[in-house]
């Protein structure tokens, strides 16, 4: 069942929005060679505190999950996809990072995710990036009233597919609102002008999520969490909470 939001409701949502904002900021702004993920996990929890908000990732756990998430970020590097826990690894010259953070403020929520690299950055790195960026853009150009989810998921797969990238099965967008994940699913890829029609209210979160290699297998580590490419290369992942209004796009994690 999809919850239509009001425009207050929206706007509590912007305020959730703002908190991921400064928090995907200082831990990008943090981030540098030596610094453990644990420690980026550090930054994005004072971000939080400070704001009055709490972590809809800390605890989370769905029925895959064989532990709650301990943390309040997801920390991915290099071939990890999504989901990464952060822990004692130390970032090292030339990593490329995803940072997926979410915070509940008010009894709402905002989800997003950015990818950066530490150090000197490899030019495959950037345009993955870069690849990454423009396929959210392009999903985000997508969520108008009168389109479908199928034209979302049209317009992130397309970007994705045209760079030779791999789009990782089964994973991809949701709906959020009071809840992390609600409904609709917002897939990454698919045929346009299917799916639940998109009406002002709606609030999803979009995430294209790229691997480098072009395969769309992974693997999950042992931790339960942690999704990886199969072929060890790397992965970049993208995300903005975006309302439907009858004005177009809003983009409610937007700095």
């Amino acid at each position: 069942m999809v919850e239509l939001k009001t425009d207050q409701s929206i706007e509590q949502m912007r305020a959730a929005g703002r908190v991921v904002a400064h928090a995907l900021a200082a831990v990008r702004e943090a981030a540098r060679v030596g610094l453990s993920l644990a420690e980026l996990d550090t930054v994005a929890r004072a971000v939080l505190r400070e704001a009055g908000a709490a972590s809809p990732f800390l605890g989370y756990r769905p029925k895959f999950a064989p532990v709650p998430f301990p943390a309040v970020i997801c920390a991915s590097v290099n071939d990890a996809i999504v989901h990464g826990i952060p822990g004692p690894y130390r970032l090292r010259d030339g990593d490329l990072v995803s940072i997926d953070c979410g915070a509940r403020l008010g009894g709402w929520v905002g989800d997003a995710a950015v990818t950066f690299t530490v150090g000197r950055p490899r030019p495959a790195d950037l345009r993955l990036i870069e690849t990454a960026e423009a396929a959210l853009a392009a999903g985000i150009a997508a969520a108008v009233p009168g389109n479908r989810i199928g034209d979302i998921a049209h317009a992130v797969g397309t970007v994705c597919r045209a760079a030779g990238y791999g789009v990782p099965d089964g994973f991809g967008g949701h709906g959020i609102g009071r809840r992390m994940h609600e409904d609709p699913g917002v897939p990454n890829e698919g045929p346009p002008g299917r799916g639940m029609k998109l009406r002002p209210g709606m609030v999803l979160a979009i995430e294209p999520m790229l691997t480098a290699g072009g395969t769309d297998d992974y693997t999950c580590d042992g931790d339960g969490w942690t999704l990886r490419t199969t072929d060890g290369s790397r992965a970049a992942h993208a995300e903005h909470t975006v309302a439907i209004t009858a004005d177009g796009p809003r983009i409610l994690t937007a700095p």
